[in-house]
């Protein structure tokens, strides 16, 4: 079998956000999605072409830093979107769960899965856009099809699984959005942990730099405060 060539956007060698412990962090170039507040939409073009490795080759550059994984740490992929580049994902994941690394998955769940990528992670990042599904549509542009499909699989897979939704002023910041979360949550099996991420407009220049029209123009920053509060309300 002819083995993958991912294209990959960048590398952050110590990651302390994206997953458990200190972790290895590999951002995959491409996305289906055009979130309203995506702050790479430098990322959505996968034919961009930025850095392209084998899964070897970037297993290569990860095992200089397994030192410093201590008993939590691993490799997590991101993205863009990686499910975009799920061979690769998976060839690597191999490669860790060889070599006895933990893997993490950070995805929206948006692309169909074809592959056996699943039986390679640990744990999977789940970004959840919108639970209901007119409003998921309306922020990113693609109905929720896959993300369902994808939920479903992660629950026969019987997958660990940290949640996570990025909280808009007068978007989505109230009591019954995040109770809605809170609900869904109910319904799977093993989720570790649900985190909510306030908004930010620090993308704004990158869209006026790409000639992108910024959906959400004039929406000011999160309050973190008032995100922390809203945490309250998913105990």
């Amino acid at each position: 079998m002819m083995k993958a060539i991912a294209n990959i956007a960048s590398f952050e060698s110590m990651g302390l956000v994206d997953g458990p412990g200190v972790r290895f962090v590999v951002f995959l170039q491409g996305c289906p999605l055009r979130c309203a507040y995506c702050h790479n939409p430098e990322m959505w073009n996968f034919n961009e072409k930025k850095q392209q490795y084998s899964a070897e080759e970037v297993f290569a550059k990860i095992k200089r830093y397994v030192p410093y994984f201590g008993k939590d740490g691993g490799v997590t992929v991101s993205g863009g979107e990686p499910l975009m580049q799920q061979q690769f994902v998976e060839e690597l994941f191999a490669l860790c769960k060889q070599n006895g690394i933990h893997t993490c998955l950070d995805t929206s769940g948006s692309v169909e899965v074809t592959s056996d990528v699943l039986d390679y992670t640990d744990l999977v990042i789940l970004d959840v856009k919108a639970i209901d599904a007119d409003q998921y549509k309306d922020l990113v542009g693609l109905s929720n099809v896959n993300f369902c499909k994808f939920v479903k699989l992660c629950q026969e897979k019987n997958k660990k699984m940290w949640l996570r939704q990025v909280i808009v002023p007068n978007y989505n910041d109230t009591k019954e959005s995040v109770e809605q979360l809170k609900e869904f949550a109910k319904t799977l099996k093993n989720v570790d942990k649900i985190e909510l991420l306030p908004y930010h407009t620090m993308a704004v220049k990158k869209y006026q730099q790409l000639g992108i029209v910024y959906r959400l123009q004039g929406v000011a920053d999160m309050d973190k405060e008032k995100c922390k509060q809203l945490e309250q309300f998913l105990k």
